[in-house]
């Protein structure tokens, strides 16, 4: 059940930016939802993720019921009952920004306006799909135009060519002088997303999913925000935590000390990357997780299970990868 709180919000509106700009850093992850055998929201496990997520691997934050979050496939009250989870599980330890995108905007809104009474601290909002798309630009603009008019939260866009076009950096920096635009998830190509960050680096916080490219994006683009996917939790354990231990290097400025572990994490990214089926990337993503001691679960339909060849495919590659498991 939904119980909403209503909590003080960190900042107003108008510190919205400042906020983030000394708050939304770090190295974040997407999380994932477990689900059990009889496919209901498995709340026991999401805790348990949570605890470790935060405690052990002390990220900076996490980015909760995206995509691969599988918010597609709950109820508002599940996405609702996921955020307060983790909203109570972070409190002073790390940052949540809840993924309250959706087709209906009066969903958007209901879970925009949930989170920012719990006291999550940002929402973020995928662009929306747009069937038929024309005069895209005026109408995403429009779109976050009438978020930012509404809320009072800080709003990272959020922006993959999946919805159906690539928001142009022109377009991306046009809505970050919307007053609580703080962020952006950018899964463009790395021109995009640097020319966006040359024009606009000094009104919205500009992030990819990439972590592949990070390291070279704290050091040639000045970015101390990973905003984010699944690497820092499953690339990571309580007795191995490189991607945290680059990050802070090259934040310091140890640029070749953090490029020597940014780089001997390349055989388990190949391992991750090999081990997965085309067209599940969060049921191969889930058990990789139980490997590494998380709670993963199932996955609900339209997603596809793992069959057991594919899973004992995943397990010969976490054993194999080099990530030490304790």
């Amino acid at each position: 059940m939904t119980v909403t709180m209503t909590i003080t919000m960190k900042y107003s509106k108008a510190q919205a930016k400042e906020y983030a700009r000394e708050h939304f850093r770090g190295v974040w992850a997407a999380t994932a939802t477990p689900f059990d055998a009889q496919f209901r929201f498995d709340e026991a496990g999401f805790r348990s993720n949570l605890k470790h997520w935060i405690e052990t691997l002390k990220l900076g934050g996490l980015f909760v019921c995206g995509k691969q979050g599988e918010f597609f496939s709950m109820s508002v009250a599940e996405r609702k009952r996921s955020f307060e989870l983790a909203v109570d599980a972070a409190r002073d330890k790390a940052g949540i920004v809840t993924s309250c995108s959706d087709t209906n905007l009066d969903v958007v809104l209901d879970l925009a306006r949930h989170s920012q009474a719990i006291g999550a601290d940002y929402i973020v909002v995928h662009s929306p799909v747009l069937h038929f798309g024309r005069d895209i630009d005026a109408t995403v603009y429009e779109y976050y135009r009438y978020l930012s008019e509404q809320l009072d939260i800080g709003i990272a866009l959020w922006n993959h060519p999946d919805c159906g076009y690539e928001m142009s950096p022109e377009l991306c920096a046009r809505i970050a002088d919307l007053p609580n635009i703080v962020a952006i998830k950018y899964s463009v190509d790395r021109e995009k997303y640097a020319r966006l960050t040359r024009i606009a680096g000094d009104k919205i916080i500009v992030s990819t999913a990439s972590e592949e490219e990070w390291f070279d994006n704290i050091v040639e683009l000045g970015w101390r925000l990973y905003l984010c996917s699944t690497p820092p939790l499953t690339m990571q354990t309580a007795v191995d935590q490189r991607i945290n231990e680059y990050t802070a290097l090259a934040f310091a400025g140890r640029v070749d000390e953090a490029r020597k572990v940014r780089d001997s994490l390349n055989p388990v990214r190949a391992a991750f990357r090999n081990s997965r089926p085309k067209g599940t990337p969060q049921a191969h993503t889930k058990y990789w997780m139980e490997q590494i001691g998380q709670v993963g679960g199932t996955v609900r339909r339209p997603l596809l299970a793992l069959t057991e060849g594919e899973k004992a495919v995943i397990r010969k590659a976490v054993s194999e990868s080099g990530l030490k498991l304790g």
